[in-house]
Formats: C-alpha cells, sequence, structure tokens
C-alpha cells in the first residue's frame, strides 16, 4: 500500500513539473515579433542598427569588419567587403527585418526581406558570410561557385572572435577598452 502511494505522489509531481515546464515553453514561444523597416545603418556584415537598437541577422555569421583574408597571395579587407555587400542589399527595396529573440548580447535575431529577396540567404549565397544555424544549402552552393570568402583562405569569424579575444586577454589595456565598449554598446564601424 505505502509503495503504491509512492508511485501516485512520484506521478503527481512529474505530471506537475512536465506542466510547468510546457507553460514556460508556451511562454517562450508568445514573444512578440518586432519589425523593424525603413531606414538602417549597417555596422558589419551582419550587424545593423534601427532607431537606436542593434539587430544580429540571424543564421549567419560574416567577417568582422576588420578582419582580413587572403586572395591570391595578397590581403583584401573582406569584412568591410561585408560590410558594403550588406549595405548594398539593404539599400534595394524596402527592407523589413523581423525577429522574436535575442542574442546574449541584448541585439534583435532578425530576418530581413527586401522584396521576395532574403538578404540572410543572399549575404552566405555570394559568400560574404557563412552559415550560423541556418542557410546551409546556400553555402555549399558559394562554396561550390567559389564566390566571396569562398574564392580567399579566410578564418571563420568565430574563430576570428575568439583569437581576437584570447589577444585582448594578454592585453590588459585593450581588455579594458573592450571591456567598456561593451559595456557601453559602442562597436567600431
Amino acid at each position: 500500500m505505502m509503495r503504491s502511494g509512492r508511485l501516485f505522489r512520484d506521478g503527481v509531481v512529474t505530471f506537475a513539473l512536465l506542466a510547468i515546464l510546457a507553460l514556460f515553453a508556451l511562454k517562450m514561444n508568445n514573444r512578440p515579433e518586432i519589425v523593424q523597416n525603413g531606414s538602417f545603418y549597417v555596422i558589419d556584415g551582419d550587424t545593423l542598427s534601427a532607431g537606436g537598437e542593434r539587430l544580429r541577422l540571424k543564421g549567419i555569421d560574416a567577417p568582422e569588419y576588420r578582419q582580413r583574408c587572403q586572395r591570391n597571395g595578397a590581403d583584401w579587407a573582406c569584412g568591410e567587403e561585408a560590410r558594403k555587400a550588406l549595405a548594398t542589399m539593404i539599400k534595394t527595396g524596402a527592407p523589413e527585418c523581423r525577429g522574436r529573440e535575442r542574442d546574449r548580447y541584448g541585439r534583435l535575431l532578425v530576418t530581413c526581406v527586401a522584396g521576395d529577396a532574403d538578404i540572410n540567404a543572399a549575404m552566405v549565397r555570394s559568400g560574404m558570410a557563412v552559415s550560423y544555424g541556418g542557410y546551409a544549402s546556400e553555402e555549399r552552393s558559394a562554396r561550390q561557385a567559389k564566390a566571396g570568402l569562398w574564392a580567399s583562405d579566410f578564418e571563420r569569424p568565430s574563430n576570428y572572435r575568439r583569437e581576437e579575444r584570447m589577444a585582448h586577454d594578454n592585453d590588459p589595456i585593450a581588455g579594458w577598452l573592450g571591456y567598456l565598449r561593451q559595456l557601453v554598446g559602442w562597436s567600431a564601424p
């Protein structure tokens, strides 16, 4: 008799925990979608600013603005080129960016479209960004066509950022400057 009572209690507790988790998941999925349109300022190849809010293009990762790549044995400013490519795409049509989630830096994760064109996909397809949790088929196409970054030797942006952080960690002044920039939300164009 005691065993069946314990089983019943454990079942009730398990059911209650599952119900709480289901309510939490429902709440997370009910976040309102935020829509931004109009004029955007391009910060780098995967980050925009609109109305004082930072927007991060979801599913892609572009070279950092100051990142350099190698093409035919020569340096080229792949980060600057990625920024220019995004600026050109944002200027075409009337872009609209939509998102619900935020990244760890508080930036809204968005998918942007101009007319029927998915700008996030176009950045990867042009080879000016890599897939970062989305757009794998576009990356395969860019790689096969040797478009943009794929026509050069480059370091994946996530690896570049990690190495930059490690270099700043070994340089206390640069580390403090990076911390202050992050604190006030400033990043170089």
